[in-house]
């Protein structure tokens, strides 16, 4: 897998998203079609699946000593670190996406640890703010891969965490993940 996504990073140097091809990925790292696609459903799911691999790192201790704003540093440290890949990745902005699938990921990620933390669901009005919250936060993160927004990745964590609403936030405070 790894030399699948290592191989997708290649060719993104070169070639838009959405023109990179099965074939040039598979001959770019002398593997074959079907070895992708026993792994991948598609070069979407490919960069999915690498970017989870960051997330993963980032948020896994969130809620166990961990902030909000500490996993959002690792992450954009993550980002930064492949910052031409993911820049190439969140470019792309339709059908299986990365900026819907980041949003999907953080969305449920954040309504799972508020289950967990409390033993009931987030309410409706809590779940419309982490709604909001998480698509403004994927919208920044873009604009700051992209370069339309220049910080690093403790500045652009806190401002994420500055600009949360202030119900949110009071939530996050309550369960231990927010200073």
């Amino acid at each position: 897998k790894y030399r699948l996504a290592e191989s997708m990073k290649e060719c993104m140097c070169h070639t838009p998203v959405d023109a990179i091809t099965v074939r040039q990925i598979t001959e770019n790292c002398g593997l074959t079609r079907q070895t992708f696609y026993r792994n991948f459903m598609d070069k979407f799911a490919l960069i999915n699946w690498y970017f989870d691999k960051l997330l993963i790192k980032s948020f896994e201790y969130m809620g166990q000593g961990k902030t909000v704003q500490e996993g959002l540093q690792l992450k954009f440290s993550y980002i930064a670190e492949e910052k031409e890949f993911f820049r190439a990745a969140f470019r792309y902005d339709r059908q299986n996406s990365l900026r819907e699938h980041d949003f999907h990921l953080i969305f449920r990620f954040y309504q799972d640890l508020i289950q967990l933390k409390t033993g009931a669901p987030a309410s409706d009005d809590i779940r419309f703010l982490l709604e909001m919250y998480c698509h403004s936060s994927i919208y920044m993160t873009v604009r700051w891969v992209t370069g339309e927004l220049t910080c690093t990745p403790e500045g652009l964590a806190a401002a994420l965490v500055d600009g949360m609403p202030g119900r949110l936030a009071e939530v996050f405070t309550g369960l231990g993940i927010l200073n």
